[in-house]
Protein backbone atom coordinates (compact mmCIF):
# COMPACT_ATOMS: atom_id res chain seq x y z
CA UNK A 1 0.00 0.00 0.00
CA UNK A 2 2.36 2.69 -1.23
CA UNK A 3 2.00 5.87 -3.23
CA UNK A 4 4.64 8.32 -4.42
CA UNK A 5 2.71 11.14 -2.81
CA UNK A 6 1.42 10.28 0.59
CA UNK A 7 2.23 9.84 4.23
CA UNK A 8 4.09 7.29 6.32
CA UNK A 9 1.32 5.82 8.48
CA UNK A 10 1.80 3.48 11.43
CA UNK A 11 -1.03 1.42 12.94
CA UNK A 12 -0.36 0.34 16.53
CA UNK A 13 -2.45 -2.64 17.59
CA UNK A 14 -2.69 -3.81 13.99
CA UNK A 15 -3.86 -7.33 14.85
CA UNK A 16 -6.68 -6.27 17.20
CA UNK A 17 -10.34 -5.80 16.27
CA UNK A 18 -10.13 -2.01 16.03
CA UNK A 19 -6.68 -2.11 14.41
CA UNK A 20 -8.04 -4.38 11.68
CA UNK A 21 -10.95 -1.98 11.17
CA UNK A 22 -8.53 0.96 10.94
CA UNK A 23 -6.55 -0.83 8.21
CA UNK A 24 -9.76 -1.67 6.35
CA UNK A 25 -10.94 1.94 6.66
CA UNK A 26 -7.63 3.27 5.33
CA UNK A 27 -8.11 0.97 2.34
CA UNK A 28 -11.74 1.95 1.79
CA UNK A 29 -10.97 5.67 2.00
CA UNK A 30 -7.95 5.33 -0.32
CA UNK A 31 -5.97 7.23 2.31
CA UNK A 32 -2.77 8.72 0.79
CA UNK A 33 -0.09 6.37 2.12
CA UNK A 34 3.52 6.34 0.92
CA UNK A 35 4.60 3.79 3.54
CA UNK A 36 2.61 1.62 5.94
CA UNK A 37 4.03 0.22 9.20
CA UNK A 38 1.98 -2.29 11.19
CA UNK A 39 2.88 -2.60 14.87
CA UNK A 40 1.74 -4.75 17.78
CA UNK A 41 2.84 -6.32 21.04
CA UNK A 42 5.72 -8.80 21.01
CA UNK A 43 3.13 -11.58 21.27
CA UNK A 44 1.51 -10.68 17.94
CA UNK A 45 4.65 -9.57 16.12
CA UNK A 46 5.47 -11.71 13.11
CA UNK A 47 1.84 -12.12 12.04
CA UNK A 48 1.12 -11.47 8.37
CA UNK A 49 -1.56 -8.99 7.32
CA UNK A 50 -2.63 -8.36 3.72
CA UNK A 51 -3.39 -4.77 2.79
CA UNK A 52 -4.47 -3.86 -0.74
CA UNK A 53 -2.94 -7.05 -2.09
CA UNK A 54 0.41 -6.56 -0.34
CA UNK A 55 1.47 -8.76 2.57
CA UNK A 56 2.92 -6.98 5.59
CA UNK A 57 4.72 -8.49 8.56
CA UNK A 58 3.55 -7.01 11.85
CA UNK A 59 6.48 -5.66 13.88
CA UNK A 60 6.87 -5.26 17.62
CA UNK A 61 6.11 -1.67 18.66
CA UNK A 62 9.11 0.08 20.23
CA UNK A 63 10.04 3.77 20.57
CA UNK A 64 12.29 3.41 17.51
CA UNK A 65 9.39 2.10 15.39
CA UNK A 66 8.21 5.66 14.76
CA UNK A 67 11.26 7.04 12.97
CA UNK A 68 10.00 8.75 9.82
CA UNK A 69 6.32 8.15 10.66
CA UNK A 70 3.96 11.05 9.85
CA UNK A 71 0.72 9.75 11.41
CA UNK A 72 0.47 7.02 14.07
CA UNK A 73 -2.95 5.51 14.73
CA UNK A 74 -2.96 3.83 18.17
CA UNK A 75 -5.48 1.19 19.28
CA UNK A 76 -3.50 -1.14 21.53
CA UNK A 77 -4.65 -0.19 25.03
CA UNK A 78 -4.00 2.75 27.32
CA UNK A 79 -0.77 1.37 28.75
CA UNK A 80 0.80 1.06 25.30
CA UNK A 81 -0.34 4.56 24.37
CA UNK A 82 1.12 6.09 27.53
CA UNK A 83 4.40 4.25 26.97
CA UNK A 84 4.84 4.85 23.24
CA UNK A 85 2.78 7.85 22.10
CA UNK A 86 5.24 10.43 23.53
CA UNK A 87 8.09 8.60 21.76
CA UNK A 88 6.18 8.72 18.49
CA UNK A 89 5.71 12.48 18.92
CA UNK A 90 9.43 12.91 19.66
CA UNK A 91 10.17 11.24 16.33
CA UNK A 92 7.89 13.76 14.58
CA UNK A 93 4.68 11.75 14.25
CA UNK A 94 1.20 13.02 15.02
CA UNK A 95 -0.58 10.46 17.19
CA UNK A 96 -4.31 9.72 16.97
CA UNK A 97 -4.98 7.69 20.10
CA UNK A 98 -8.03 5.46 20.36
CA UNK A 99 -7.66 4.74 24.10
CA UNK A 100 -8.67 6.69 27.21
CA UNK A 101 -5.03 7.50 28.05
CA UNK A 102 -5.09 11.17 27.02
CA UNK A 103 -8.79 11.98 26.59
CA UNK A 104 -9.15 14.17 29.65
CA UNK A 105 -5.65 15.68 29.47
CA UNK A 106 -6.20 19.43 29.23
CA UNK A 107 -3.47 19.80 26.60
CA UNK A 108 -4.83 17.04 24.35
CA UNK A 109 -7.73 17.78 21.98
CA UNK A 110 -10.58 15.26 22.11
CA UNK A 111 -12.02 15.31 18.61
CA UNK A 112 -15.08 14.26 16.66
CA UNK A 113 -14.58 15.97 13.26
CA UNK A 114 -18.28 16.73 12.73
CA UNK A 115 -18.35 18.51 16.09
CA UNK A 116 -15.01 20.16 16.96
CA UNK A 117 -12.58 19.74 14.06
CA UNK A 118 -10.98 23.12 14.82
CA UNK A 119 -9.65 21.75 18.12
CA UNK A 120 -7.06 19.93 15.99
CA UNK A 121 -5.37 23.30 15.47
CA UNK A 122 -4.34 23.23 19.15
CA UNK A 123 -2.75 19.79 19.21
CA UNK A 124 0.67 19.15 20.77
CA UNK A 125 1.37 15.95 18.87
CA UNK A 126 -1.36 13.76 20.38
CA UNK A 127 -5.06 13.80 19.50
CA UNK A 128 -7.51 11.67 21.49
CA UNK A 129 -10.33 9.69 19.91
CA UNK A 130 -13.35 9.77 22.27
CA UNK A 131 -15.23 6.82 23.71
CA UNK A 132 -17.39 5.01 21.15
CA UNK A 133 -20.67 5.70 22.94
CA UNK A 134 -19.79 9.40 23.32
CA UNK A 135 -18.92 9.85 19.65
CA UNK A 136 -22.25 8.79 18.19
CA UNK A 137 -24.20 10.84 20.74
CA UNK A 138 -22.36 14.12 20.17
CA UNK A 139 -22.57 13.75 16.38
CA UNK A 140 -26.36 13.65 16.72
CA UNK A 141 -26.65 16.33 19.41
CA UNK A 142 -24.18 18.96 18.16
CA UNK A 143 -26.44 20.37 15.39
CA UNK A 144 -29.21 20.72 18.00
CA UNK A 145 -26.86 22.37 20.50
CA UNK A 146 -25.60 24.85 17.90
CA UNK A 147 -29.07 25.94 16.77
CA UNK A 148 -31.22 25.64 19.88
CA UNK A 149 -28.81 25.36 22.82
CA UNK A 150 -28.47 22.34 25.09
CA UNK A 151 -29.12 22.35 28.84
CA UNK A 152 -29.46 18.69 29.82
CA UNK A 153 -28.56 15.23 28.47
CA UNK A 154 -29.75 11.95 30.01
CA UNK A 155 -28.57 8.85 28.14
CA UNK A 156 -29.13 5.13 28.62
CA UNK A 157 -26.98 2.95 26.38
CA UNK A 158 -27.53 -0.51 24.92
CA UNK A 159 -23.96 -1.44 24.02
CA UNK A 160 -22.67 -4.28 21.89
CA UNK A 161 -20.23 -6.81 23.33
CA UNK A 162 -17.58 -5.96 20.71
CA UNK A 163 -16.83 -2.95 22.90
CA UNK A 164 -15.08 -5.48 25.15
CA UNK A 165 -13.16 -7.04 22.29
CA UNK A 166 -13.22 -10.22 20.23
CA UNK A 167 -13.18 -12.39 23.37
CA UNK A 168 -16.54 -10.92 24.41
CA UNK A 169 -18.08 -11.71 21.02
CA UNK A 170 -16.78 -15.26 21.37
CA UNK A 171 -18.23 -15.51 24.89
CA UNK A 172 -21.64 -14.32 23.66
CA UNK A 173 -21.59 -16.86 20.84
CA UNK A 174 -20.52 -19.78 23.04
CA UNK A 175 -22.98 -18.95 25.81
CA UNK A 176 -25.84 -18.70 23.32
CA UNK A 177 -24.99 -22.11 21.90
CA UNK A 178 -24.68 -23.59 25.40
CA UNK A 179 -28.04 -22.25 26.55
CA UNK A 180 -29.83 -23.39 23.39
CA UNK A 181 -28.30 -26.87 23.77
CA UNK A 182 -28.93 -26.94 27.54
CA UNK A 183 -25.19 -27.24 28.24
CA UNK A 184 -23.20 -25.76 31.16
CA UNK A 185 -21.03 -22.66 30.75
CA UNK A 186 -18.84 -20.46 32.93
CA UNK A 187 -18.82 -16.66 32.27
CA UNK A 188 -15.26 -15.31 32.26
CA UNK A 189 -15.23 -12.00 30.36
CA UNK A 190 -18.25 -9.77 31.04
CA UNK A 191 -19.04 -7.32 32.48
CA UNK A 192 -15.33 -6.62 33.08
CA UNK A 193 -12.62 -9.20 32.58
CA UNK A 194 -10.54 -7.95 35.52
CA UNK A 195 -13.45 -7.54 37.96
CA UNK A 196 -14.38 -9.96 40.74
CA UNK A 197 -17.54 -11.47 39.24
CA UNK A 198 -18.57 -12.42 35.73
CA UNK A 199 -22.11 -12.76 34.47
CA UNK A 200 -23.98 -14.37 31.62
CA UNK A 201 -24.47 -12.02 28.65
CA UNK A 202 -26.50 -14.30 26.37
CA UNK A 203 -30.24 -13.60 26.80
CA UNK A 204 -29.34 -11.01 29.43
CA UNK A 205 -28.58 -7.32 29.99
CA UNK A 206 -25.76 -6.26 32.31
CA UNK A 207 -25.95 -2.74 33.80
CA UNK A 208 -22.18 -2.46 34.20
CA UNK A 209 -19.60 -1.39 31.61
CA UNK A 210 -16.14 -0.85 33.13
CA UNK A 211 -15.67 -0.81 36.90
CA UNK A 212 -17.55 1.37 39.37
CA UNK A 213 -16.25 4.66 40.73
CA UNK A 214 -16.86 5.97 44.25
CA UNK A 215 -19.88 8.01 43.11
CA UNK A 216 -21.78 4.91 41.95
CA UNK A 217 -21.29 5.60 38.23
CA UNK A 218 -19.02 3.35 36.18
CA UNK A 219 -15.94 4.64 34.39
CA UNK A 220 -17.78 4.18 31.08
CA UNK A 221 -20.58 6.41 32.32
CA UNK A 222 -18.12 9.01 33.60
CA UNK A 223 -16.34 8.94 30.23
CA UNK A 224 -19.60 9.84 28.48
CA UNK A 225 -20.31 12.60 30.99
CA UNK A 226 -16.87 14.22 30.98
CA UNK A 227 -16.07 13.72 27.30
CA UNK A 228 -19.36 15.22 26.13
CA UNK A 229 -18.68 18.37 28.11
CA UNK A 230 -15.12 18.62 26.78
CA UNK A 231 -15.96 17.99 23.12
CA UNK A 232 -18.84 20.48 23.15
CA UNK A 233 -16.91 23.05 25.23
CA UNK A 234 -19.84 23.06 27.66
CA UNK A 235 -18.35 22.43 31.14
CA UNK A 236 -21.63 23.39 32.83
CA UNK A 237 -23.80 21.07 30.70
CA UNK A 238 -25.91 18.69 32.79
CA UNK A 239 -25.09 15.13 31.63
CA UNK A 240 -25.89 11.74 33.20
CA UNK A 241 -25.45 8.25 31.76
CA UNK A 242 -26.41 4.65 32.48
CA UNK A 243 -24.43 2.19 30.35
CA UNK A 244 -25.73 -1.33 29.74
CA UNK A 245 -24.18 -4.27 27.87
CA UNK A 246 -26.64 -6.28 25.76
CA UNK A 247 -26.29 -9.50 23.71
CA UNK A 248 -25.58 -7.79 20.38
CA UNK A 249 -22.25 -8.34 18.58
CA UNK A 250 -21.78 -4.96 16.87
CA UNK A 251 -23.65 -1.66 17.08
CA UNK A 252 -24.31 0.54 20.09
CA UNK A 253 -27.80 1.98 20.65
CA UNK A 254 -28.71 4.88 22.92
CA UNK A 255 -31.94 6.29 24.31
CA UNK A 256 -31.26 10.00 24.83
CA UNK A 257 -33.39 12.62 26.58
CA UNK A 258 -32.37 16.24 26.08
CA UNK A 259 -33.58 19.63 27.20
CA UNK A 260 -32.78 22.43 24.78
CA UNK A 261 -32.40 26.16 25.42
CA UNK A 262 -35.10 27.40 23.05
CA UNK A 263 -38.89 27.39 23.43
CA UNK A 264 -41.37 26.66 20.65
CA UNK A 265 -39.27 23.98 18.92
CA UNK A 266 -41.08 20.91 17.54
CA UNK A 267 -39.98 17.35 16.82
CA UNK A 268 -40.40 18.21 13.13
CA UNK A 269 -37.86 21.04 13.57
CA UNK A 270 -35.29 18.60 14.99
CA UNK A 271 -35.93 16.09 12.20
CA UNK A 272 -35.48 18.79 9.57
CA UNK A 273 -32.24 19.89 11.24
CA UNK A 274 -30.79 16.38 11.50
CA UNK A 275 -31.86 15.34 7.99
CA UNK A 276 -28.87 17.15 6.50
CA UNK A 277 -26.50 17.08 9.48
CA UNK A 278 -22.94 15.86 8.75
CA UNK A 279 -22.42 12.18 9.55
CA UNK A 280 -26.10 11.68 10.45
CA UNK A 281 -28.72 9.51 8.72
CA UNK A 282 -32.30 10.22 9.80
CA UNK A 283 -34.45 7.08 10.00
CA UNK A 284 -37.68 8.31 11.54
CA UNK A 285 -41.00 7.14 10.13
CA UNK A 286 -42.90 5.45 12.96
CA UNK A 287 -46.03 4.98 10.84
CA UNK A 288 -44.00 2.56 8.71
CA UNK A 289 -41.88 1.19 11.58
CA UNK A 290 -38.75 2.90 10.30
CA UNK A 291 -36.16 3.50 13.02
CA UNK A 292 -32.44 2.72 13.54
CA UNK A 293 -31.31 -0.74 14.70
CA UNK A 294 -27.83 -2.15 15.35
CA UNK A 295 -28.26 -4.97 12.82
CA UNK A 296 -28.74 -2.40 10.04
CA UNK A 297 -25.85 -0.08 10.97
CA UNK A 298 -23.02 -2.62 10.85
CA UNK A 299 -20.43 -1.61 8.25
CA UNK A 300 -21.61 2.00 8.01
CA UNK A 301 -19.60 5.07 9.02
CA UNK A 302 -22.75 7.05 9.81
CA UNK A 303 -24.73 7.76 12.96
CA UNK A 304 -28.41 6.83 12.64
CA UNK A 305 -31.09 8.80 14.48
CA UNK A 306 -34.82 8.15 14.89
CA UNK A 307 -37.77 8.03 17.33
CA UNK A 308 -37.47 11.81 17.72
CA UNK A 309 -40.38 13.04 19.82
CA UNK A 310 -41.24 15.88 22.13
CA UNK A 311 -41.53 15.13 25.83
CA UNK A 312 -45.14 15.11 27.03
CA UNK A 313 -44.48 17.18 30.15
CA UNK A 314 -41.39 19.34 29.57
CA UNK A 315 -41.70 22.11 26.96
CA UNK A 316 -38.02 22.00 25.98
CA UNK A 317 -37.62 18.22 26.40
CA UNK A 318 -37.07 15.76 23.54
CA UNK A 319 -36.31 12.06 23.17
CA UNK A 320 -34.03 10.51 20.52
CA UNK A 321 -32.81 7.02 19.60
CA UNK A 322 -29.23 6.92 18.30
CA UNK A 323 -27.45 3.89 16.76
CA UNK A 324 -23.99 3.42 15.22
CA UNK A 325 -21.35 0.79 14.43
CA UNK A 326 -19.12 1.09 17.51
CA UNK A 327 -16.09 -0.37 15.71
CA UNK A 328 -16.34 2.11 12.83
CA UNK A 329 -17.69 5.54 13.76
CA UNK A 330 -17.02 4.68 17.39
CA UNK A 331 -13.37 3.88 16.76
CA UNK A 332 -11.69 3.18 13.40
CA UNK A 333 -13.56 5.62 11.16
CA UNK A 334 -13.37 8.50 13.63
CA UNK A 335 -9.59 7.91 13.93
CA UNK A 336 -9.07 7.90 10.16
CA UNK A 337 -11.44 10.86 9.83
CA UNK A 338 -9.22 12.79 12.26
CA UNK A 339 -6.20 11.90 10.10
CA UNK A 340 -8.06 13.15 7.01
CA UNK A 341 -8.87 16.38 8.85
CA UNK A 342 -5.19 16.83 9.76
CA UNK A 343 -4.34 16.69 6.06
CA UNK A 344 -7.21 18.99 5.09
CA UNK A 345 -6.13 21.58 7.67
CA UNK A 346 -2.49 21.34 6.57
CA UNK A 347 -1.36 20.11 9.99
CA UNK A 348 0.66 17.13 8.80
CA UNK A 349 3.63 17.66 6.51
Amino acid sequence: MTQEKGFHVAVVGATGAVGQQIIQTLENRKFPISQLTLLSSARSAGNKVEVNGTEYTVQEATPESFKGVDIALFSAGGGVSKALAPAAVEHGAIVVDNTSAFRMDENTPLVVPEVNEDDLLKHNGIIANPNCSTIQMVVALEPIRKKYGLDKVLVSTYQAVSGSGAVAIEELTEQTKAIINNEPFEPAVLPVRSDKKHYQIAFNAIPQIDVFTENGFTYEEMKMINETKKIMHEPELSVAATCVRIPVAVGHAESVYIEIGTEGVTAADLKELLKDAPGVVLQDDPANQVYPMPADCVGSNDVFVGRIRKDLDVEKGFHLWIVSDNLLKGAAWNSVQIAESLIKLGLVK
